[in-house]
Protein backbone atom coordinates (compact mmCIF):
# COMPACT_ATOMS: atom_id res chain seq x y z
CA UNK A 1 0.00 0.00 0.00
CA UNK A 2 1.58 3.55 -0.36
CA UNK A 3 2.03 6.14 1.47
CA UNK A 4 -0.72 8.08 0.86
CA UNK A 5 -3.10 5.60 1.32
CA UNK A 6 -1.62 4.68 4.54
CA UNK A 7 -1.85 8.16 5.92
CA UNK A 8 -5.81 8.36 4.45
CA UNK A 9 -6.34 5.34 6.79
CA UNK A 10 -4.74 6.50 9.57
CA UNK A 11 -6.69 9.71 9.21
CA UNK A 12 -10.19 8.17 9.08
CA UNK A 13 -9.44 5.98 12.05
CA UNK A 14 -8.25 9.13 14.15
CA UNK A 15 -11.49 10.97 13.54
CA UNK A 16 -13.44 7.95 13.67
CA UNK A 17 -12.55 8.08 17.51
CA UNK A 18 -12.52 11.37 17.57
CA UNK A 19 -16.42 11.52 16.76
CA UNK A 20 -17.30 9.39 19.33
CA UNK A 21 -15.54 11.40 21.93
CA UNK A 22 -16.69 14.45 20.60
CA UNK A 23 -20.21 14.07 20.23
CA UNK A 24 -20.68 12.39 23.25
CA UNK A 25 -19.83 14.99 25.40
CA UNK A 26 -21.34 17.70 23.22
CA UNK A 27 -24.30 16.48 23.58
CA UNK A 28 -24.36 15.69 27.23
CA UNK A 29 -22.52 19.36 28.09
CA UNK A 30 -24.57 21.21 25.52
CA UNK A 31 -21.30 22.89 24.53
CA UNK A 32 -21.70 24.89 21.25
CA UNK A 33 -17.70 24.30 20.69
CA UNK A 34 -17.33 21.31 21.97
CA UNK A 35 -20.69 20.57 19.07
CA UNK A 36 -18.92 22.18 16.35
CA UNK A 37 -15.59 20.10 17.07
CA UNK A 38 -17.39 16.61 16.98
CA UNK A 39 -19.32 18.33 13.89
CA UNK A 40 -16.24 18.58 12.11
CA UNK A 41 -14.16 15.50 12.87
CA UNK A 42 -17.41 13.47 11.52
CA UNK A 43 -16.80 15.56 8.43
CA UNK A 44 -13.34 14.90 8.68
CA UNK A 45 -14.44 11.43 8.94
CA UNK A 46 -16.33 11.45 5.74
CA UNK A 47 -13.70 13.13 3.67
CA UNK A 48 -10.76 10.99 4.49
CA UNK A 49 -13.11 7.77 3.17
CA UNK A 50 -13.71 9.98 -0.15
CA UNK A 51 -10.01 10.37 0.02
CA UNK A 52 -8.97 7.10 -0.22
CA UNK A 53 -11.05 5.98 -2.73
CA UNK A 54 -9.73 9.37 -4.67
CA UNK A 55 -6.10 7.87 -3.97
CA UNK A 56 -7.15 4.30 -4.77
CA UNK A 57 -8.57 5.33 -8.65
CA UNK A 58 -5.74 8.16 -9.23
CA UNK A 59 -3.44 4.95 -9.16
CA UNK A 60 -5.42 2.91 -12.18
CA UNK A 61 -3.52 3.53 -15.44
CA UNK A 62 -5.06 5.13 -18.92
CA UNK A 63 -7.40 2.90 -20.16
CA UNK A 64 -9.97 2.93 -23.21
CA UNK A 65 -12.36 5.54 -21.44
CA UNK A 66 -9.92 7.12 -19.37
CA UNK A 67 -6.47 8.41 -22.19
CA UNK A 68 -4.85 10.87 -19.85
CA UNK A 69 -5.68 8.42 -16.54
CA UNK A 70 -7.80 9.69 -13.83
CA UNK A 71 -5.69 12.31 -11.85
CA UNK A 72 -7.98 14.86 -12.47
CA UNK A 73 -10.00 12.94 -9.39
CA UNK A 74 -7.39 14.20 -6.99
CA UNK A 75 -7.86 18.22 -7.19
CA UNK A 76 -11.49 17.17 -7.37
CA UNK A 77 -11.33 15.63 -3.73
CA UNK A 78 -9.77 18.75 -2.77
CA UNK A 79 -12.36 20.77 -3.92
CA UNK A 80 -15.20 18.64 -2.50
CA UNK A 81 -13.12 18.30 1.16
CA UNK A 82 -12.78 22.51 0.65
CA UNK A 83 -16.83 22.71 0.42
CA UNK A 84 -17.10 20.07 2.86
CA UNK A 85 -15.33 22.38 5.50
CA UNK A 86 -17.05 25.21 4.45
CA UNK A 87 -20.78 23.86 4.96
CA UNK A 88 -19.90 22.15 8.44
CA UNK A 89 -18.37 26.06 10.05
CA UNK A 90 -22.17 27.57 7.70
CA UNK A 91 -23.82 24.53 10.28
CA UNK A 92 -21.70 26.30 13.26
CA UNK A 93 -22.41 29.76 13.00
CA UNK A 94 -25.80 28.74 13.09
CA UNK A 95 -25.74 26.74 16.39
CA UNK A 96 -23.70 29.49 17.56
CA UNK A 97 -26.21 32.43 16.97
CA UNK A 98 -29.24 30.42 18.25
CA UNK A 99 -27.43 29.89 21.35
CA UNK A 100 -26.78 33.18 21.60
CA UNK A 101 -30.29 34.26 21.33
CA UNK A 102 -31.71 31.19 23.63
CA UNK A 103 -28.78 31.48 26.03
CA UNK A 104 -28.18 27.81 27.02
CA UNK A 105 -25.22 27.40 29.73
CA UNK A 106 -22.57 24.67 29.05
CA UNK A 107 -22.37 21.83 31.45
CA UNK A 108 -20.12 18.94 32.47
CA UNK A 109 -16.89 21.24 31.78
CA UNK A 110 -14.50 19.03 33.36
CA UNK A 111 -15.65 16.50 30.77
CA UNK A 112 -15.27 18.72 28.08
CA UNK A 113 -11.93 19.76 29.46
CA UNK A 114 -10.57 16.22 29.51
CA UNK A 115 -12.16 15.19 25.84
CA UNK A 116 -10.44 18.43 24.02
CA UNK A 117 -6.81 18.48 25.99
CA UNK A 118 -6.84 14.47 24.40
CA UNK A 119 -8.56 15.74 20.91
CA UNK A 120 -5.75 17.76 20.78
CA UNK A 121 -2.86 15.58 21.62
CA UNK A 122 -4.33 13.10 19.34
CA UNK A 123 -4.74 15.70 16.58
CA UNK A 124 -1.27 16.92 16.76
CA UNK A 125 0.85 13.49 16.28
CA UNK A 126 -1.86 13.28 13.20
CA UNK A 127 -0.89 16.36 11.74
CA UNK A 128 2.63 15.59 12.39
CA UNK A 129 2.17 12.50 10.39
CA UNK A 130 0.65 14.28 7.45
CA UNK A 131 3.02 16.94 6.76
CA UNK A 132 5.49 14.49 6.92
CA UNK A 133 3.75 12.37 4.03
CA UNK A 134 2.50 15.49 2.18
CA UNK A 135 6.49 16.31 2.19
CA UNK A 136 7.41 13.15 1.10
CA UNK A 137 5.14 12.41 -1.63
CA UNK A 138 4.07 16.39 -2.99
CA UNK A 139 0.55 14.60 -2.79
CA UNK A 140 -2.35 17.68 -2.79
CA UNK A 141 -5.00 15.53 -1.76
CA UNK A 142 -2.82 14.73 1.52
CA UNK A 143 -1.71 18.30 1.84
CA UNK A 144 -4.96 19.35 1.96
CA UNK A 145 -6.06 16.79 4.52
CA UNK A 146 -3.00 18.08 6.72
CA UNK A 147 -3.95 21.71 6.29
CA UNK A 148 -7.92 20.27 7.28
CA UNK A 149 -6.89 19.05 10.17
CA UNK A 150 -4.19 21.60 11.10
CA UNK A 151 -7.45 23.82 11.45
CA UNK A 152 -9.16 21.23 13.94
CA UNK A 153 -5.96 21.60 16.13
CA UNK A 154 -6.23 25.36 16.00
CA UNK A 155 -10.06 24.96 16.92
CA UNK A 156 -9.17 22.23 19.69
CA UNK A 157 -6.87 24.91 21.34
CA UNK A 158 -9.80 27.65 20.92
CA UNK A 159 -12.57 25.43 22.71
CA UNK A 160 -10.06 24.47 25.50
CA UNK A 161 -9.84 28.28 26.06
CA UNK A 162 -13.26 28.76 25.78
CA UNK A 163 -14.19 26.26 28.44
CA UNK A 164 -11.15 27.60 30.52
CA UNK A 165 -12.74 30.67 30.67
CA UNK A 166 -16.35 29.64 31.03
CA UNK A 167 -15.00 27.56 34.02
CA UNK A 168 -13.38 30.51 35.74
CA UNK A 169 -16.07 33.69 34.68
CA UNK A 170 -18.96 32.01 34.36
CA UNK A 171 -19.68 33.64 31.58
CA UNK A 172 -21.52 31.42 29.16
CA UNK A 173 -21.60 34.02 26.19
CA UNK A 174 -18.33 33.26 25.34
CA UNK A 175 -18.78 29.48 23.79
CA UNK A 176 -21.36 31.28 20.99
CA UNK A 177 -18.76 33.78 20.48
CA UNK A 178 -16.01 31.29 19.76
CA UNK A 179 -18.29 28.87 17.90
CA UNK A 180 -19.01 32.06 15.34
CA UNK A 181 -14.47 32.89 15.26
CA UNK A 182 -14.27 29.09 14.54
CA UNK A 183 -17.01 28.99 11.87
CA UNK A 184 -15.24 32.23 10.24
CA UNK A 185 -11.63 30.43 10.34
CA UNK A 186 -12.67 27.21 9.21
CA UNK A 187 -14.19 29.31 6.05
CA UNK A 188 -11.45 31.20 5.28
CA UNK A 189 -8.96 27.99 5.29
CA UNK A 190 -11.16 26.41 2.68
CA UNK A 191 -10.97 28.49 0.26
CA UNK A 192 -6.97 28.44 -1.40
CA UNK A 193 -7.91 24.49 -0.74
CA UNK A 194 -11.22 25.07 -3.17
CA UNK A 195 -9.36 27.88 -5.53
CA UNK A 196 -6.30 25.57 -6.19
CA UNK A 197 -7.86 22.54 -6.96
CA UNK A 198 -10.79 24.61 -9.23
CA UNK A 199 -7.76 25.99 -11.24
CA UNK A 200 -6.36 22.51 -11.45
CA UNK A 201 -10.01 21.38 -12.79
CA UNK A 202 -9.72 24.28 -15.20
CA UNK A 203 -6.58 23.07 -16.68
CA UNK A 204 -4.33 26.27 -15.55
CA UNK A 205 -1.16 26.91 -16.53
CA UNK A 206 1.96 25.67 -13.99
CA UNK A 207 3.15 28.32 -11.93
CA UNK A 208 5.30 30.90 -13.88
CA UNK A 209 8.64 30.35 -12.48
CA UNK A 210 8.54 26.65 -13.73
CA UNK A 211 7.78 27.56 -17.10
CA UNK A 212 10.69 29.72 -17.15
CA UNK A 213 12.97 27.09 -16.51
CA UNK A 214 11.29 25.32 -19.15
CA UNK A 215 12.15 27.79 -21.55
CA UNK A 216 15.55 28.22 -20.54
CA UNK A 217 15.83 24.46 -21.69
CA UNK A 218 14.33 24.96 -24.78
CA UNK A 219 16.39 28.22 -25.75
CA UNK A 220 19.68 26.59 -24.45
CA UNK A 221 19.32 23.69 -27.34
CA UNK A 222 21.26 25.85 -30.33
CA UNK A 223 19.90 23.27 -32.91
CA UNK A 224 16.14 24.62 -32.01
CA UNK A 225 15.73 27.97 -34.11
CA UNK A 226 12.13 29.16 -31.83
CA UNK A 227 9.79 27.57 -30.42
CA UNK A 228 5.76 28.67 -30.08
CA UNK A 229 2.62 27.03 -28.43
CA UNK A 230 3.91 26.16 -25.03
CA UNK A 231 1.18 24.79 -22.89
CA UNK A 232 0.99 22.86 -19.55
CA UNK A 233 -1.41 22.36 -16.91
CA UNK A 234 -0.97 20.17 -14.31
CA UNK A 235 -3.45 17.62 -12.78
CA UNK A 236 -2.93 15.87 -9.13
CA UNK A 237 0.58 14.23 -9.50
CA UNK A 238 0.70 14.60 -12.87
CA UNK A 239 2.12 17.14 -15.18
CA UNK A 240 1.17 17.90 -19.08
CA UNK A 241 3.66 20.05 -21.47
CA UNK A 242 3.16 20.22 -25.44
CA UNK A 243 5.42 22.94 -26.90
CA UNK A 244 6.19 23.19 -30.94
CA UNK A 245 9.60 23.46 -31.50
CA UNK A 246 10.89 24.42 -34.55
CA UNK A 247 14.20 23.00 -36.14
CA UNK A 248 16.13 23.69 -39.03
CA UNK A 249 14.73 22.41 -42.11
CA UNK A 250 18.31 20.37 -43.43
CA UNK A 251 18.03 18.42 -39.34
CA UNK A 252 17.28 14.79 -40.09
CA UNK A 253 14.40 13.11 -38.01
CA UNK A 254 16.55 10.78 -36.15
CA UNK A 255 18.55 13.84 -35.10
CA UNK A 256 15.61 16.13 -34.35
CA UNK A 257 13.78 12.90 -32.42
CA UNK A 258 17.22 12.57 -30.05
CA UNK A 259 17.18 16.64 -28.90
CA UNK A 260 13.58 16.09 -28.08
CA UNK A 261 14.57 13.11 -25.57
CA UNK A 262 17.48 15.43 -24.11
CA UNK A 263 15.14 18.30 -24.16
CA UNK A 264 12.26 16.28 -22.16
CA UNK A 265 15.03 14.55 -19.80
CA UNK A 266 16.00 17.77 -18.39
CA UNK A 267 12.50 18.92 -17.91
CA UNK A 268 11.76 16.24 -15.86
CA UNK A 269 14.85 16.95 -13.35
CA UNK A 270 12.74 20.26 -12.63
CA UNK A 271 9.66 18.41 -11.15
CA UNK A 272 11.41 15.31 -9.45
CA UNK A 273 8.62 14.14 -7.80
CA UNK A 274 5.98 14.63 -10.68
CA UNK A 275 5.09 12.55 -13.08
CA UNK A 276 5.63 14.31 -16.21
CA UNK A 277 3.96 13.74 -20.18
CA UNK A 278 5.95 16.35 -22.65
CA UNK A 279 4.88 16.28 -26.10
CA UNK A 280 7.11 17.98 -28.34
CA UNK A 281 5.82 18.43 -31.48
CA UNK A 282 8.76 18.99 -34.47
CA UNK A 283 8.68 21.73 -36.83
CA UNK A 284 11.13 22.25 -40.08
CA UNK A 285 9.33 25.60 -40.08
CA UNK A 286 7.46 28.22 -37.75
CA UNK A 287 3.97 27.65 -38.29
CA UNK A 288 2.67 29.56 -35.79
CA UNK A 289 0.61 32.09 -37.51
CA UNK A 290 -0.64 29.07 -39.66
CA UNK A 291 -1.84 27.81 -36.17
CA UNK A 292 -3.66 31.16 -35.47
CA UNK A 293 -5.56 31.59 -38.19
CA UNK A 294 -6.97 28.00 -37.57
CA UNK A 295 -8.10 28.30 -34.61
CA UNK A 296 -9.96 31.66 -35.75
CA UNK A 297 -11.97 29.83 -38.66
Amino acid sequence: MRLEKKATVVSTSVAAVLVIMKMSVGILSGSIAVLASAIDSFLDLTVSLFNYFALHNTEKDPDDKFHFGRSKIEPLAAVIEGAVISISALFVLYEALLKMTHNRPTEHLLESVWVMVASFVITSFLVAFLKYVSKKTKNMVIRADALHYQTDLFSNGAVLLALGLISVTGEQLIDPVLGIILALYMIYSAIPIIKEGILMLLDAAIPAEDIEQIIVIIEKESAITTYHDLKTREAGSHIFISVHAVFNVSISLYDAHLISDRIEAKIRTIFKDKRVHILIHMDPYDDSEINEIEDIY
